[in-house]
């Protein structure tokens, strides 16, 4: 911190004439290197970050081990087990909630009752402290309301961004924490494509998971690098540093020893066999080796500056790093250097070629403003207020009388359950072969008598399957009913102005050179002649054709309505109906209310 605050210099060749000039020193020429990532790798992090050091976190990351992603691992086991106390309080006191440790304790003692443990946490939060905690009860409901539906990378995302847990995330834990929280979304992605994608499912098979991620080293820009030994491998910094130089246990890690003639099982005994004395000698003695390569790999990795230190002891029998690189530059006759480190105090340390170029004229480079990617302006501007999305239209809902003027109708509900009745018994009967019609009228009315939705019809449906059974039988309407035509269809159209539409087409004929739509009408009162069909059929039979019209074309679009009462067919202008569809458009555009709805009796 202070070497960049002072601006200390670093040599930079000049390329065009050979000279060299300084620059001030940057967190991005410090690469700090240590044997292991032990207690000290944690504590030089930490005492960067609180020097206000940028610095890119550490060179490998265990996933499950973040405490960004251990914190939403709790939040997600409670959504799984909502009874889970200690998940819930850990996500209670996490920067997801914020919860103090008096807020929490607080929460937590309102479960006991004369010193027994009465109530759930949950429970707690949420019948006696609702108040207290509204904000965090809200977003829990709202995650458990969404736990069942929702796959486990889904509702990660749903806690990171909706209820902006990243940001609460990233602003506590440093920036270093994205990435934890980057590779358990990728977890949850690859469980996914291999698993159920349960709940309980991830939880469990990301707790036994072990994932290790490794940084990029090379790609870290203006920050301060920490890393280990063997990661630094094939790297350079203008300035290293070596703390971790100190005496380290020479401790053999293996139960198992090879020698010449074989495999020996590594003995704790102080007297052993001569064998096995020389065995473990002769590992210790590879050990040494492998040492002294991996500290000629440390000191290698400074282009200009290296620094050593030592956290810990030295001068020992068996001589450590520090020992060696002081051995080493005493000589080479390095001279005494006094270091002052503010508050901490003034160290003794030796000092070998130069390391103050304060000579050179320092250039300062002005970091260049970050080019701004050229957007569209509409992309800089906030969005326009959405327009009011239509809603679709039902063909029978266009407006217009259903039935005839004075007529006497019934019950309007009972006149829709009489309709769909009739619809559902024609729709079947009619693919079945004329003996089976009877039989299957009796399965159909046993069902309706079983739906609560037909109960006021009871009495009413052997008429409604006769009249169906008389319709199927009429000679004159069998082409409706022959084989290749088609029952029930849906259909959906966008007719402008109107917009979208959607309904479904009783009975639809297709042919070579025309179509046909036929419609089904129940009305006690049928009209005589299809010039006094009620306003309101007209528009929907009219809609039919408009819609038919855009995926046929080339064909003749026709229309017809089949009154059931007396088993007769009528078919419709075309010029008719249009021109009642465009009576619907009309009256559309004086208004932007809902579907012009008719005050009259519904007998469809």
């Amino acid at each position: 911190r202070d070497l960049i605050d002072k601006e200390h210099p670093l040599p930079v060749e000049i390329v065009q004439s050979g000279d060299y000039e300084a620059r001030p020193v940057t967190e991005g020429d410090f690469l700090i290197l240590v044997r292991s990532r032990g207690r000290l790798f944690i504590e030089i992090i930490r005492a960067a970050k609180q020097a206000g050091l940028p610095i890119a976190g550490s060179d490998r990351l265990k996933v499950m081990s973040e405490l960004a992603v251990r914190d939403i691992l709790a939040l997600l086991r409670f959504l799984a087990t909502p009874e889970d106390d200690l998940s819930l309080a850990t996500a209670l006191r996490s920067p997801l909630f914020g919860l103090s440790e008096a807020e929490l304790f607080s929460l937590a003692r309102g479960r006991f009752v004369e010193g027994k443990s009465k109530r759930f946490l949950w429970e707690e939060l949420r019948t006696n402290r609702a108040d207290d905690f509204k904000q965090s009860l809200v977003i829990l409901q709202e995650l458990l309301g969404q736990t069942d539906f929702l796959r486990p990378y889904d509702l990660i995302e749903r806690i990171l961004t909706r209820h902006r847990g990243r940001r609460l995330l990233i602003g506590r834990l440093g920036p270093e924490a994205e990435d934890g929280i980057n590779a358990l979304l990728s977890q949850a992605l690859i469980y996914e494509q291999t698993e159920i994608p349960s709940l309980t499912g991830f939880v469990e098979w990301a707790q036994a998971d072990d994932l290790e991620i490794k940084r990029a080293p090379d790609s870290a820009g203006q920050t301060l690098r920490v890393m280990t030994v063997h990661g630094a491998k094939g790297l350079e910094a203008p300035i290293v540093i070596l703390p971790d130089t100190a005496h380290k246990p020479d401790k053999i890690r293996t139960p198992l020893l090879r020698d010449a003639d074989g495999m020996i099982w590594r003995q704790g005994s102080a007297s052993l066999p001569t064998r096995h004395q020389t065995a473990i000698d002769a590992y210790k003695m590879r050990e040494a080796q492998e040492r002294a390569r991996l500290l000629y790999v440390a000191m290698t990795r400074a282009e200009k500056w290296l620094i050593v230190a030592a956290a810990g002891e030295t001068g020992k029998d068996t001589p450590c790093w520090y020992d060696k690189i002081s051995a080493g530059m005493q000589r080479l006759g390095a001279a005494p250097m006094r270091y002052e480190f503010g508050d901490a105090g003034v160290a003794e340390g030796l000092c070998f070629g130069q390391s103050d170029w304060s000579d050179l004229p320092l250039r300062r480079n002005e970091p260049a403003p970050a080019a701004r990617p050229a957007f569209a302006p509409a992309l800089l501007a906030p969005a326009p207020p959405a327009l009011p999305v239509r809603e679709t239209l039902s063909p029978s809902d266009l407006g217009g009388a259903k039935a005839l003027a004075g007529a006497a109708g019934e019950d309007e509900e009972v006149a829709k359950m009489r309709g769909s009745a009739l619809h559902m018994l024609l729709e079947h009967l009619a693919s079945l072969p004329g003996k089976s019609r009877e039989a299957g009228a009796e399965t159909l009315m046993a069902h309706m008598r079983t739906d609560p939705a037909y109960a006021p019809l009871t009495e009413r449906l052997p008429a409604l399957a006769d009249e169906a059974q008389n319709l199927l039988r009429s000679p004159d309407l069998a082409p409706l009913f022959a084989p290749g035509t088609l029952a029930e269809i849906p259909i959906s159209a966008d007719i402008p102005p109107l917009g979208r539409i959607h309904g479904v087409i009783d009975r639809l004929i297709i042919a070579a050179d025309h179509v046909t739509a036929i419609d089904f009408k129940s009305n006690r009162v049928e009209p005589q002649t299809a010039q006094d069909v009620p306003e309101g059929l007209l528009r929907q039979m009219g809609a039919y054709a408009a819609a038919l019209a855009q995926i046929y074309p080339d064909r003749q679009i026709d229309t017809a309505l089949v009154w059931t009462k007396s088993a007769r067919y009528m078919a419709l202008d075309p010029q008719t109906t249009r021109a009642a569809l465009a009576r619907t458009s009309d009256q559309r555009q004086l208004s932007d209310s809902k579907p012009i709805n008719s005050t009259s009796l519904v007998v469809e």
